[in-house]
């Protein structure tokens, strides 16, 4: 119990980054070499706020235990692969903000397998032909939630996530199913939830895919749903 105890920490801040509301977001930028900087900010809302409360209770938190704890959150994520530093602070019970100092973001979140590799990364020497391209499909996303914690699994089974459970339906079926099971709600939320990212980039971003460019920043907005159901693969990529 102790030991799920503390990977729960990490779940928390799994669940924090595909949880944003539409006030929330990410904000990064890409240095050369591929070294890079994130910054995050943002809360819970109700419904998920509530059934997060109601695992962590039945893993024996006390009601008042910070949902989203900022200083434990930083220490598990330190740990994992291609992270330099992790600086994360509460606002609240249930938001919080700071940054994430990554080495490569190649080495994001990967392991040796090559399936697990969601991110490559292309150093192009400041010569203008540098790209970082994202990929995230049914192979290679159990590969990253193992990574993340031996428990991702177990939690987003709760979550009836397709993607974990192996199910292929569409992402209106899915919320059908979240609501039935979990009440309305909590299925509206996920249904309004989106991961807004903005990225700076060392030169001006000459292509684009699967978001919007202005001058050195890319910007993408992705709905939850698509990230729990992965009923297509969601490719992003830039070039600058």
């Amino acid at each position: 119990m102790k030991s799920i105890k503390k990977c729960a920490v990490l779940l928390t801040f799994l669940v924090f980054l595909v949880f944003s509301s539409c006030s929330a977001g990410i904000e990064g930028a890409v240095r050369e070499g591929g070294a890079a900087e994130i910054s995050l900010k943002t809360s819970l809302e109700p419904a998920t706020l509530a059934l997060i409360r109601s695992i962590r209770g039945f893993l024996g938190d006390a009601a008042d235990t910070p949902v989203l704890d900022g200083p434990e959150i930083s220490r598990s994520l330190a740990v994992s692969p291609g992270i330099r530093a992790v600086s994360l602070k509460n606002t609240g019970p249930s938001s919080l903000e700071g940054g994430i100092s990554i080495s490569n973001v190649g080495d994001f979140l990967a392991s040796d397998d090559e399936k697990s590799r969601f991110i490559t990364y292309t150093d192009g020497q400041g010569a203008g032909n540098s790209s970082l391209i994202i990929k995230l499909d049914r192979e290679s996303a159990p590969f990253i939630i193992a990574r993340l914690s031996a428990e991702a699994e177990e939690y987003l089974t709760a979550l009836l996530a397709p993607v974990v459970l192996g199910e292929k339906c569409t992402r209106q079926e899915y919320l059908d199913l979240l609501a039935m099971i979990y009440r309305r709600p909590l299925a509206d939320e996920i249904a309004a939830a989106r991961i807004l990212v903005s990225i700076e980039f060392p030169r001006q971003v000459t292509a684009v895919k699967g978001g919007n460019a202005a001058g050195k920043k890319a910007e993408f907005n992705i709905p939850l749903t698509d990230l729990l159901v992965l009923e297509n693969p969601l490719n992003y990529e830039i070039r600058w």
